[in-house]
């Protein structure tokens, strides 16, 4: 809460406003009004300001929260009624609003059966048959649950809070807000759009209002305001599917005008819209890039950012883009038509071929490494690899191409949903097997139905040729909808996952924004009649579904009819359902050959060619190395990633230099079969250092090249310093002195709180209760601490640099290490003096989190310092974890990846 006002008006009313907003992290604001009126009078009243209360007082105001109470004689009547209205235009709107909700009555269960009945009218717009009470429980309280937003915005008199801090008034549409259309743009927008066109144009218009007077589309706004909350651009698929149906006739001219700008530039940058923030990168590359710095690379106006979860916005986007060129190509906008159809086939930019998964690519181009599918190094926002590797709805039967065809998709679609457990157990399988915890994303490689990314991903069995899987996962789907007190699945995000169980339970789903089809499947029900809401000619009428004998044993269909014509395809084309019609299944026990011939599967809506450019990346894996002096020569073993993108095959070749007197070896030309997705080799770069080579940094320049494709020039640097020593010697451990190697001063006090700063924002670790530099000992192995006081430096900041370890023979290294914004997965090179090299995963788990799998906690404290407060939640910890080494040589250095996240506290060698 920014700030507040109330005020007693009379002996019957309160009034006054909020200020709020930060929702989520982001730099929201907005203000709502109220008046309370009371139907009888106050016996005394008062305020409070902070935590000083004033009886008699009528008004407070100011920064942080206000208030105001009152009193009643409640000797003859114990019963007091307040009726409050709303407004975000002002009090006077507030009062209007209540006068024409109200006008002069106080009669609550008036009111109340009013209400009712509105949700009974709604609620009958859906008339199911047999199933369980408590399915059917269920099914009401979904149906209820996704009707409930958006909420209305204006006054009666349409007035509305425009995101230009003015008052407008609308014309030809009610103002409607809260729009979480990262969420929403799926299932919910398109229920809305079935059963309340009328509303579901609104909220359409709305958006566009939204652009008209903010000038820029939202992704996820709060009342009058953006909030930035969630990644890529889900405005464009929720407006492209509304113009679909036709509820943007009148406006689609400047709807398209304002979609344009969003999907070819960022926002101004006085704008308080994040946009796509990572467009700059998308155009250039066809892909946005991990490791881009947000307020830097790409526009950072708080929220969540494009930026930060690269892959899934890269993904989202090439969507956005499919959906946007079906609007281009319909409105006669030949030539964006072609330029988005093509940008909606650059998921493939991020499918690696060699492990069958989409993967980020670093600023370099490269193949992020090490690389875990799972937790896939928090790339994809609120999930990992395997919960986007279905998010392609533009292009379904592509990506069932890339996969190896319709049996290895089945295949995986099998793993992904722990298929054969949901058999004996779907209850069980769908709580165990594909749920971690609530808003633990990116912990199992199963369908996560908590959340939104994966929610279509049963419905690409109809794209593999295996319809009847569809039916069993999404029965166990729907155990997670109970009429109990946890009977909802995630978080319902606005109606999304309701929206998703009444869909479902329909034997109907809406795969594709703008691709004018419903994925047809198994029906919760032996039947339901569907009202169609009454929008002009597009759509009105009665859909009856009919599937006797269907339950979750009889779940498989074995025929299908629409219209009293064989239904052989899993789809049926909207403007064919939109006017009603019957629907009727022949329900069986057994897995059946419906809709698994050929052509059955719906509509893959963008089959545009892949990226054709041509072009070569490469990155060094560790770009630094570090060698003692020495009398005889040192080998140094340097890998170059090279990745090549084609429409055919680049053949790479890759020459080195280095100083005068050294000499380098570098392996033959190869060749890089690319057909146009992203392929890559690793090769190694063999550098003999001379004996004697004074102390220094020196330089090695490698270049990759192939022929019609610019080189690229990679730099590493070689140092050369007097060895590293043990800073002390436990039996055959040896503690590491890191004194020559911390770059990062990641502690402060109480009393010094803006000494240090760990993660990058203003908090630390208290360093006086971290032990004092010198020995200390954690799970029976010494460690070396460093100078936790002052402004020393005490941390090891990994930036790509190597560091010098003491040269000798060991089995294991010991990592005492804690990460901020979140667990990492990194990659520790570790450099022996013959020239090769090992590659050691290590996961560092977040400094306020749990310790992460493989890891203990080393060191744990009760708080952290925030810089000019002092003592700050949460507790703060260092994690211990181990590697194998190759004992059978000598350990020289341990390199770094360039991830200023990763924090190294101390090393110990045995």
């Amino acid at each position: 809460m920014y700030s507040s006002e109330v005020r007693v008006v009379g002996d019957r009313t309160v009034e006054g406003r909020v200020e709020a907003g930060n929702f989520c992290a982001g730099k929201d604001r907005h203000t709502v009004y109220f008046t309370a009126a009371f139907d009888r009078p106050f016996a005394s009243h008062g305020t409070w300001r902070g935590s000083t209360p004033t009886p008699g007082e009528r008004e407070a105001a100011g920064e942080g929260g206000n208030g105001a109470w009152v009193t009643f004689d409640a000797r003859a009547d114990r019963d007091v009624v307040v009726k409050v209205g709303l407004s975000y235009t002002g009090v006077e709107g507030a009062r209007k609003n209540l006068e024409a909700e109200t006008d002069d009555s106080y009669d609550f269960d008036a009111t109340r059966t009013a209400l009712h009945a509105t949700w009974e009218r709604q609620l009958a717009a859906v008339r199911i048959g047999g199933g369980s009470t408590e399915r059917q429980r269920a099914f009401y309280t979904a149906l209820y649950h996704a009707q409930l937003h958006p909420n209305l915005a204006g006054d009666v008199d349409g007035r509305y809070a425009g995101f230009d801090g003015k008052t407008h008034t609308a014309s030809g549409f009610t103002p409607y807000q809260n729009l979480s259309l990262w969420d929403t743009h799926r299932p919910q927008n398109q229920l809305l759009q079935m059963l309340q066109p009328k509303v579901a144009r609104d909220v359409a218009l709305s958006v566009v209002a939204i652009g008209r007077d903010g000038g820029w589309l939202p992704r996820w706004s709060l009342a009058n305001s953006e909030t930035n909350i969630m990644t890529g651009d889900p405005v464009t698929p929720f407006l492209v599917e509304a113009w679909s149906k036709g509820l943007l006739a009148g406006h689609e001219k400047e709807a398209y005008a304002l979609l344009r700008k969003n999907a070819l530039g960022p926002p101004p940058d006085d704008s308080p819209y994040n946009g796509r923030a990572g467009i700059a990168s998308y155009r250039e590359r066809g892909y946005i890039p991990s490791g881009l710095e947000p307020g830097k690379d790409c526009p950072d106006k708080g929220g969540d950012n494009d930026c930060r979860h690269p892959a899934s916005a890269t993904l989202e986007y090439a969507a956005a883009d499919a959906s946007l060129a079906l609007m281009a190509k319909a409105l006669g906008h030949t030539a964006d038509a072609r330029v988005f159809a093509a940008r909606g086939q650059w998921y493939r930019n991020l499918w690696d071929s060699s492990i069958d998964q989409f993967r980020p690519r670093t600023t370099d181009g490269t193949w992020l490494t090490p690389y875990d599918p799972v937790e896939a190094g928090h790339q994809f926002h609120e999930g990992g690899a395997h919960q986007y590797q279905w998010l392609v709805p533009q292009d379904p039967a592509g990506l069932v191409s890339l996969m190896g065809g319709k049996r290895q998709t089945e295949k995986r679609l099998d793993a992904f949903f722990a298929y054969d457990k949901l058999f004996e157990d779907p209850a069980g399988t769908a709580r165990e097997e594909w749920i971690s915890a609530p808003y633990d994303y990116y912990g199992k490689p199963t369908y996560n139905p908590n959340n939104e990314p994966d929610l279509h991903s049963p419905y690409m069995y109809l794209w593999a040729g295996a319809p009847a899987r569809t039916a069993t996962v999404v029965r166990a789907a729907m155990t997670l909808f109970t009429d109990g007190p946890d009977g909802m699945t995630g978080n319902d995000d606005l109606g999304t996952m309701s929206a998703w169980y009444v869909f479902s339970s329909l034997g109907l789903y809406p795969t594709t924004n703008g691709g004018g089809f419903l994925a047809v499947s198994s029906p919760q029900f032996p039947s339901a009649v569907i009202r169609i809401g009454d929008h002009g000619t597009r759509q009105g009428g009665t859909l009856t579904v009919r599937a006797p004998g269907a339950s979750d044993s009889q779940r498989y269909v074995k025929r299908a009819k629409f219209g009293g014509k064989n239904l052989r395809a899993t789809w049926l084309d909207w403007d064919t359902v939109a006017q009603g019609g019957d629907l009727s299944f022949e329900m069986t026990g057994e897995p059946s050959a419906w809709g698994t011939g050929k052509g059955a599967e719906p509509p893959s809506v963008n089959r545009a060619a892949a990226d054709s450019r041509r072009h070569l990346d490469a990155s060094l894996r560790t770009a630094s190395d570090v060698l003692p002096t020495a009398d005889s020569p040192q080998r140094v073993r340097l890998r170059l990633d090279v990745l090549g993108q084609s429409p055919g095959t680049l053949r790479v070749g890759v020459r080195a230099t280095a100083p005068r007197g050294w000499t380098v070896k570098t392996a033959g030309p190869f060749p890089l079969v690319s057909r146009r997705l992203p392929v890559q080799r690793t090769t190694a770069v063999d550098v003999t250092v001379p004996a004697g080579t004074a102390p220094g940094s020196y330089t090695v320049r490698i270049t990759a090249a192939a022929h019609g494709v610019p080189g690229v020039e990679r730099v590493a640097t070689v140092e050369v310093r007097p060895a590293a020593r043990c800073a002390t010697d436990a039996g055959e451990a040896c503690a590491v002195d890191l004194g020559k190697e911390v770059n990062h001063d990641g502690t402060a006090t109480v009393a010094a709180s803006d000494e240090g700063d760990f993660d990058g924002a203003g908090w630390s670790y208290d360093g006086d209760l971290l032990p004092a530099a010198g020995p200390f000992v954690r799970d029976g192995v010494t460690y070396h601490a460093p100078d936790p006081s002052g402004t020393a430096e005490n941390f090891v900041e990994a930036r790509g640099q190597a560091m010098l370890l003491p040269a000798g023979s060991y089995a294991t290294l010991r990592l005492v290490a804690a990460a901020h914004h979140g667990p990492v997965t990194t990659l520790l090179t570790v450099r022996y003096t013959d020239g090769t090299t090992g590659e050691v995963p290590v996961t560092v788990g977040d400094w306020a989190g749990a310790a992460p799998q493989g890891g203990t906690v080393a060191l744990e404290m009760p708080h952290r310092i925030k810089r000019g407060q002092g003592v700050d939640g949460p507790p703060v910890r260092l994690f211990a974890s181990s590697a194998d080494l190759d004992a059978s040589k000598t350990v020289r250095s341990l390199g770094l990846r360039n991830d200023p996240r990763v924090q190294v506290y101390a090393i110990t060698l045995g």
